[in-house]
């Protein structure tokens, strides 16, 4: 089976912690498991499913203390029997809607492993249809708590929010819909700010001022200096609470940021200021806020050793950006208002575009402006799509002929 990209499988096998996102279990053979056993592994899957998605690593079983470390691995045979065409049916003969899974078997460190990879569900809460003794509960809602425990929903808020979901689901699945008809005939590529968007100037030019102050790039190589901005179309200087800015990223996050920029460590160390959430790394090269006002900005340098930036670094950093951020928007109930992204690279002049490849081409301005507007429900249910769009206009200001343009492949979160 093909490996998920989006996935560091052997960090996954090696942390050592379940939480709401990951489960372990000591090696199992599917096909010798009991009805009961097999049952276990149907409530994890609605749990995460039913949550923020997550993993289920199977062939790490736990050490005297009760911690996830014994690497054991599975053998063929039991590798073998987590076969999706046979997980799958019983999985779903209990489970309705049907979950969204895939089943990976890295090897790591010469180990086999089976790794279930289960995504949040698309438009429906999943309901266990089938009961199976004490495991299974026909007509409950299973989902994942912070202690790493999956268990029914029967609490008045963990309903809400499971509805509150739902229909945040729905309205995006009805942007993507509506996103060719409302926005594909618009140029965006010269979106003019208005007198809303000049309201926020204020707080652009202060972080670029701090930025600069604080953070100087790499003595050795060139340096772009990487400037991305998220403005809401109208100006609100107290749209939201710190409190609900920061739960909001708390969760989001885990389950987008660990990418460039966005390492998915890092959110611990955020604080608060008067005004938003900021991240200031003292050991790295950027920094970002989110205000209260609803402005996104980041601002980084990316350094070039051989003056070449390659390809799956600027869409990685794109797409882990924008993957996050039209979560993050939409949680905040934002799914109607136009955003305009502002993507601004500096000290372009001079420098390369190395593309997979393996040709390089040239930048001959000094500094690359881009400019997108969309809904925030259309930022969210369609962020691969705008990633690409951005990253292939970046591309252009390079002089990437037409044909090689076309052969680009898509760009994925450059994990790190």
């Amino acid at each position: 089976m093909e490996t998920n990209p989006e996935l560091d499988l052997a960090e996954l096998v090696y942390r050592g912690v379940e939480s709401e996102y990951l489960d372990y279990k000591s090696a199992l053979n599917w096909t010798r498991m009991s009805r009961v056993a097999k049952a276990k592994i149907v409530r994890h899957c609605l749990a995460l499913a039913n949550t923020k998605g997550g993993c289920i690593v199977i062939g790490v079983g736990e050490d005297a203390s009760g911690h996830p470390s014994v690497y054991t691995g599975l053998t063929p045979e039991e590798a073998h029997s987590f076969d999706p065409s046979t997980v799958g049916p019983f999985l779903h003969h209990h489970v309705e809607p049907a979950i969204d899974f895939t089943i990976e078997r890295p090897v790591i460190d010469g180990k086999r492993y089976a790794i279930f990879v289960i995504r949040p569900f698309a438009t429906l809460p999943h309901v266990c249809s089938c009961g199976i003794e004490n495991e299974l509960q026909t007509g409950v809602f299973y989902i994942r708590t912070s202690d790493a425990s999956s268990r029914p929903a029967y609490r008045a808020i963990e309903m809400q929010q499971l509805i509150r979901r739902a229909l945040r689901n729905q309205r995006e699945e009805l942007g993507r819909m509506l996103r060719g008809i409302l926005y594909e005939n618009r140029n965006v590529a010269t979106v003019s700010g208005g007198s809303s968007e000049d309201e926020f100037q204020p707080q652009l030019e202060h972080d670029r001022i701090f930025f600069r102050r604080r953070k100087a790039p790499p003595a050795d190589g060139a340096s772009l200096l990487w400037d991305f901005a998220v403005i809401p179309a109208d100006y609100r200087e107290e749209r939201y609470s710190l409190s609900t800015i920061r739960n909001t990223f708390h969760e989001v996050w885990p389950s987008f940021a660990a990418a460039k920029y966005l390492r998915a460590t890092e959110l611990e160390k955020c604080y608060l200021t008067n005004v938003a959430l900021r991240s200031f790394p003292e050991d790295e090269l950027y920094f970002w806020q989110f205000y209260k006002s609803g402005l996104f900005h980041l601002l980084g340098w990316l350094p070039m050793p051989e003056g070449a930036l390659p390809w799956h670094q600027l869409g990685g950093i794109i797409a882990g950006t924008v993957g996050l951020l039209g979560k993050i928007y939409a949680e905040l109930g934002m799914l109607d208002e136009m955003l305009t992204l502002r993507l601004r690279i500096g000290n372009t002049e001079d420098t390369f575009l190395e593309l997979p490849s393996g040709n390089r081409f040239k930048c001959r301005i000094p500094e690359i402006e881009i400019a997108m507007r969309r809904s925030a429900a259309d930022l969210a249910s369609g962020a691969v799509e705008h990633a690409a769009r951005l990253a292939r206009e970046v591309a252009e200001r390079y002089n990437v002929p037409e044909d090689e343009l076309r052969a680009l492949p898509p760009p994925e979160p450059e994990r790190v």
